[in-house]
């Protein structure tokens, strides 16, 4: 017979969730989905629809980084450096929302759907640019407290 007094997965799942988007870096990818779906959206009813490819790549890293962190996978696949994968997908998102951004606000005139789209990527471009900074501090920490061992035996 079944145990009913087990929590089902699909719980535990939903708890995890909850749980980890209620910390600043759960909170931070959040935020940083919405925005690339909202630019998806304004790219895509634009006339010139090409920079939507942009925000549908970083969303969808995003989210693999989001899952990878709620499921706590980071501390069980140790082949990959999560951390500075994680700091690289900031960084080239940060760069690449800003520059898109900025070349769809510049020559967006006509096109209201491209201009909204433009200022909502320099808002994710600042998004991904302060997550690339809190990353950063996190690297800058990790590295300061596990210092290399001083002794001469071999």
């Amino acid at each position: 017979m079944a145990d009913t007094t087990g929590s089902s997965p699909a719980a535990s799942c939903m708890d995890r969730l909850t749980s980890y988007v209620k910390t600043r870096k759960g909170f931070i990818l959040t935020a940083e989905i919405v925005l690339c779906f909202i630019i998806l959206i304004c790219y895509a009813t634009s006339t010139s629809g090409g920079y939507t490819a942009v925000a549908i790549c970083e969303m969808v890293f995003t989210i693999i980084f989001f899952v990878v962190f709620m499921m706590e996978l980071d501390k069980q696949f140790l082949v990959v450096n999560w951390i500075w994968s994680d700091f690289f997908r900031a960084v080239i998102g940060a760069a690449l929302f800003i520059i898109t951004s900025l070349i769809c606000v510049i020559g967006g005139a006509g096109d209201g759907a491209r201009i909204a789209g433009g200022v909502f990527g320099l808002i994710a471009g600042i998004l991904f640019a302060y997550d690339a900074y809190t990353i950063y501090l996190e690297l800058r920490s990790n590295r300061q407290h596990t210092a290399a061992p001083t002794d001469d035996r071999v």
